[in-house]
């Protein structure tokens, strides 16, 4: 299927000065020639909007207050940032798999990005659950243990109780298929610090396409 790249940007001024800026990418399947492509196409535009909404009404409001603090105490002028992008991971026999990466920035050392994902079947115009990939009823404790000997490989990139914190923060929705394998993946700060950024781990199962 062909993906087209939209595109949301405007920068935000107040009292002649930039105070935040955004760029939201999002992806259109092009033509939108059934009803089930429409329904991929309006849930990514709506995610996108509502991006721009909170940008141009939420964060804008913020920045606005930062920028009048900033000024008043003489301190440099800080503009809000807020990014969207995104990645085809898997498109083929009318599957579609991608995630979403929506990055932040509203003061301080650094930004803040979050990753979400989808993974639709567009014969039937509906997203495919993890647990489809498995005929295991025990698959979450299957995936655990397969992440947890990746951890440690390296155990030197994660928090020292990283394998105690995948329960608490493994998230079934958190995954995206590739050309090979499901790929799990956990947010800044889940399971390891933020200079080892979104950790992935790749799973083999044998219900993969």
């Amino acid at each position: 299927m062909e993906i087209k790249n939209k595109i949301l940007e405007r920068n935000l001024i107040y009292d002649n000065t930039i105070v935040l800026k955004y760029h939201i990418e999002y992806p259109q399947i092009v033509p939108d020639s059934t009803v089930y492509i429409r329904r991929f196409n309006l849930y990514n535009e709506n995610i996108a909007l509502s991006l721009q909404q909170k940008a141009e009404n939420e964060l804008f409001k913020e920045a606005i207050e930062l920028y009048k603090f900033n000024k008043k105490n003489n301190y440099p002028t800080m503009v809000y940032e807020v990014y969207q992008n995104y990645k085809i991971t898997f498109n083929s026999w009318k599957i579609i798999s991608l995630f979403i990466d929506e990055y932040t920035f509203t003061g301080g050392a650094h930004g803040n990005t979050i990753r979400t994902s989808q993974t639709w079947d567009l014969s039937r115009g509906r997203q495919i659950e993890l647990y489809q990939f498995f005929n295991n009823p025990y698959f979450i404790l299957q995936i655990l243990k397969n992440i947890k000997m990746q951890i440690e490989e390296n155990p030197e990139i994660y928090f020292d109780d990283a394998c105690c914190l995948l329960i608490d923060t493994f998230n079934p929705q958190s995954f995206y298929l590739d050309q090979r394998s499901i790929i799990i993946y956990f947010q800044q700060y889940d399971i390891a610090p933020y200079s080892s950024g979104i950790r992935e781990f790749s799973i083999f199962t044998a219900l993969l396409f």
